[in-house]
């Protein structure tokens, strides 16, 4: 399991930036080249107007998938009560100031991906070919076959689906 402790160890020395509700840490489609931890508070990640997570366990990491495949932001992150975060501007320095910070870094994400592919996997099980969960397959398909070196922001789907 991601060692949120860990982080916030290895992050002690970076400056602490205080946020109010309501204030944005990271916009999408800004790009900065920073990476965020969580000291304390709450963040709500939305992908254009849908929420699609609330972070608020302390060491939980914000911009990594940007820094990574060095890209623009593909959500915005907002707070939703007073929070505090340390932030490395330089976010690839970090990452190579210490493998272990980079290990945990990857951790991170291994979870987040087994998570989303365990629900995928879960919803083919429980609904089958159900209308509107067809796509499923396909996105599973994906997941498993995805070696190229650089993703792209996105969806892939039909735009205009008939569900």
């Amino acid at each position: 399991m991601f060692a949120m402790q860990d982080m916030l160890a290895l992050s002690a020395s970076l400056p602490v930036v205080e946020f109010a509700a309501g204030d944005v840490v990271v916009r999408e489609g800004g790009s900065s080249g920073g990476l965020w931890i969580l000291v304390s508070g709450a963040l709500q990640v939305r992908k254009g107007a849908v929420v699609v997570n609330t972070v608020t366990r302390p060491g939980a990491l914000i911009g990594e998938i940007a820094l990574l495949l060095d890209t623009a932001n593909s959500a915005t992150v907002e707070a939703t009560e007073a929070s505090v975060l340390r932030h490395a501007a330089d976010g690839r320095a970090l990452l190579a100031s210490d493998p272990t910070i980079s290990r945990l870094v990857a951790i991170g994400l291994a979870e987040r991906l087994n998570f989303v592919t365990t629900y995928l996997a879960d919803l083919k099980q429980q609904y089958g070919d159900a209308p509107g969960l067809s796509m499923v397959n396909d996105v599973l398909a994906q997941l498993a076959q995805r070696q190229a070196p650089v993703a792209r922001p996105g969806s892939a789907r039909d735009p205009d689906p008939e569900y």
